[in-house]
């Protein structure tokens, strides 16, 4: 009703990106209706968690969900909410057939309509989805398959911050600069 327009505004929020692990492989192997099936499983989990700590599925990406918390909504602590979420799914989806693994990044973004005029949707695009994205590859390597940039603990409330270790640094792969990796305690 009141238009919409291209573009966006600067925001501050936490990122969460959740992935499966082999699904190309799967879809070899396994009936397409099946691959449906166990995805739809494995999203309904993903929704679950992330809307019970106040995020949002932003977008399903084939076999991986980009979940955001602090937009479009403000969220008090979105990296607390997000540090929360990754440590509730990697137990919810332990019970599920396939691995997922999933990255925690935190920082300004433009939250807003990306597209053109005939076709757009609403997203967010900034540095912090690409190390969300960049951590889930690491995470396949690592047990439990979580993997945060630790810079989000220290403005998370200590609360959530506190079930975190920071640990190593590592250079993700596009990025010049290096980062360190958390992972949760429990």
């Amino acid at each position: 009703s009141h238009g919409v327009e291209l573009g966006g505004e600067l925001r501050d929020v936490a990122v969460l990106f959740v992935d499966v692990v082999g699904s190309t492989s799967l879809a070899q192997v396994v009936d397409p209706q099946e691959v449906v099936r166990r995805l739809n499983a494995f999203f309904a989990v993903v929704i679950e968690a992330v809307q019970a700590n106040g995020g949002w599925v932003n977008k399903f990406e084939g076999d991986a969900a980009l979940c955001v918390f602090g937009a479009p909504a403000d969220r008090a602590d979105p990296r607390a909410d997000a540090l929360r979420a990754a440590r509730q799914l990697r137990a919810g989806l332990a019970g599920l057939p396939d691995t997922a693994v999933l990255g925690v990044a935190a920082g300004q973004v433009v939250a807003g309509n990306v597209g053109a005029e005939s076709r757009f949707e609403y997203t967010v695009i900034g540095d912090a989805v690409n190390v969300a994205a960049r951590l889930t590859e690491l995470a396949k390597d690592e047990p439990g398959g979580v993997l945060a940039d630790a810079s989000v603990l220290a403005l998370a409330d200590p609360a959530e911050s506190g079930r975190w270790t920071a640990g190593e640094q590592v250079t993700l792969r596009g990025r010049a600069g290096a980062i360190v990796l958390a992972r949760p305690r429990d």
